[in-house]
């Protein structure tokens, strides 16, 4: 299989990563590849499918041009200090440049142990493998940046956890890059100024070269970034999504969603919801995202802080002014993207009020949060207020979600209220609506049910999960038990890392 890399992050110095060949598994077997994918970054489609192209997707075969290596990173997990992290079981293969003109890197997860490993075997189990083909997969449908998926394969072994022996399986993953906070924090540990500056200088010439017109080129970056993530950060929240482990080398310098693990998106309406089995004080719940976020990158502005300005006290200064930033900066996007899912256009002085007491009203009355918007979405598809039969249906099935029902009729007519104050038609309001309210998310219980489906070698729960999350704003009138939340016995309470 031929694959055009352009490698340039192996081209860096050596203290950046270890070359590192993956290693073989038994018995590859193909699960599912992304053609599509593929086709953007320069593979020929019709050799996705072949025994070569299973065998490189698997890691007993290192394809031409490919320059194998692990990265190396440090990081802050669930707020303790680790200096050394890197690559415990993945493998960057290499880069190439799109037909969209964009770097990518190409990475296989579950392949086998690295310097970085820690103890644990470098592998990873069917499970997890599958859960993040589904959610990246359904986050880049959302119009959320994030890592994607290329392929899955079957390594005919069997990898040990807490549950027991588990199929194992590895994944390939396609992002801009995999450069996190981690990675500077590293060799800002380490008092390496001259590699900080390297790579910084790398982030910038592939990332983002605008920084380097900047009077400030060092302090334009933290900038660059601290906006992708805070329009990240907003964009998970408005569709419910948990991150799980935003822990310091799980956030993106690209500004992408990246290392899914045990994310979640929440089904009833609440700020402190938690999934994540090893977020046992809630340091991730949905609600603390942004100040999670602000506090990741306030790691990253410190570990530039050598080279943001020759005196120390003025580089600490600069640093702290433009981190404070954040708050204004994610608040404009995450009431902005919450005012369009209500309707709200333009957004104006009192809907951030609005917003957050409307909020709290699906909080206090366990509304499940994608059907409420969803249903909502509908109803402003009708004349407000004009007695029409489909509209009566849309207010009841809004209705049906709420502990107390009176509590929605006081709010339609507050809402109702809101809309009138606007020149925007009806047409408009409800296109846009559409547009970031989804009919379908991947439901834990869903996504459970698959992975259970397929260690049977049952994987028709997956393509038909994979398929209707590929078009999530749409309605599917064949779907439509995927848009239900679960009944009480198919709660998922907990989700998992699967290291």
């Amino acid at each position: 299989m031929k694959i055009p890399f352009d490698n340039s992050y192996a081209a860096l110095p050596e203290q950046f990563y270890t070359r590192q060949d993956p290693k073989p598994v038994a018995a590859p077997k193909l699960i599912k590849v992304n053609t599509a994918l593929a086709e953007l970054i320069g593979i020929d489609p019709t050799e996705l499918e072949t025994v070569e192209a299973t065998d490189v997707f698997a890691g007993n075969t290192i394809p031409k041009g490919a320059s194998p290596l692990a990265m190396v990173y440090a990081g802050h997990q669930f707020g303790g200090w680790s200096p050394r992290l890197g690559d415990g079981r993945a493998i960057l293969l290499g880069e190439t440049i799109g037909t969209d003109g964009i770097r990518r890197d190409i990475h296989l997860k579950g392949s086998g142990r690295t310097p970085y490993s820690r103890g644990g075997d470098g592998r990873a189990w069917l499970g997890p493998v599958l859960r993040e083909y589904i959610v990246s997969e359904a986050m880049a449908a959302l119009g959320i940046p994030t890592t994607r998926a290329l392929a899955a394969v079957e390594t005919g072994e069997h990898v040990l956890r807490e549950e027991g022996p588990l199929p194992g399986a590895v994944f390939t993953r396609v992002a801009q890059s995999h450069v996190r906070v981690g990675t500077f924090q590293y060799h800002y540990a380490r008092k390496d100024t001259e590699a900080t500056k390297t790579l910084a200088d790398y982030i910038i010439a592939r990332h983002y070269p605008e920084a380097a017109k900047a009077d400030q080129p060092y302090r334009a970056l933290i900038e660059a970034v601290m906006d992708k993530q805070a329009r990240l950060i907003a964009r998970w929240m408005q569709v419910g999504f948990i991150h799980g482990v935003m822990n310091t080398d799980n956030m993106s310098i690209a500004g992408e969603t990246i290392d899914f693990g045990p994310c979640a998106f929440m089904d009833t309406y609440h700020p402190g919801t938690v999934f994540s089995s090893i977020d046992h004080a809630g340091r991730y719940a949905w609600g603390k995202q942004p100040s999670i976020a602000h506090w990741n990158l306030s790691q990253f502005a410190q570990s530039l802080l050598p080279i943001l300005h020759e005196d120390p006290d003025i580089a600490v200064g600069i640093g702290q002014e433009t981190i404070d930033g954040f708050q204004e900066i994610f608040s404009d996007y995450y009431f902005e993207g919450f005012g369009e899912k209500f309707g709200l256009l333009p957004l104006t002085e009192g809907d951030p009020d609005f917003i957050g007491d409307s909020l709290k009203l699906l909080s206090d009355n366990e509304v499940d949060f994608t059907l409420f918007f969803r249903h909502l979405t509908s109803l402003a598809g009708f004349e407000l207020g004009n007695g029409d039969d489909g509209g009566e249906e849309c207010v009841q099935t809004l209705r049906d979600l709420f502990k107390e029902p009176e509590a929605l009729d006081s709010w339609l007519e507050s809402w109702k209220a809101r809309l009138s104050q606007d020149d925007t038609t009806l047409t408009e309001r409800y296109n846009k609506m559409k547009s970031v309210n989804p009919v379908f998310i991947p439901r834990n219980h869903q996504v459970e049910a698959m992975i259970q489906a397929a260690i049977t070698g049952d994987y028709a729960p997956f393509e038909r999960l994979l398929a209707v999350l590929s078009n999530p704003y749409s309605e599917q009138p064949k779907n439509t038990d995927l848009e239900l939340p679960p009944k009480p016995e198919e709660i998922v309470h907990a989700t998992f890392c699967g290291t």
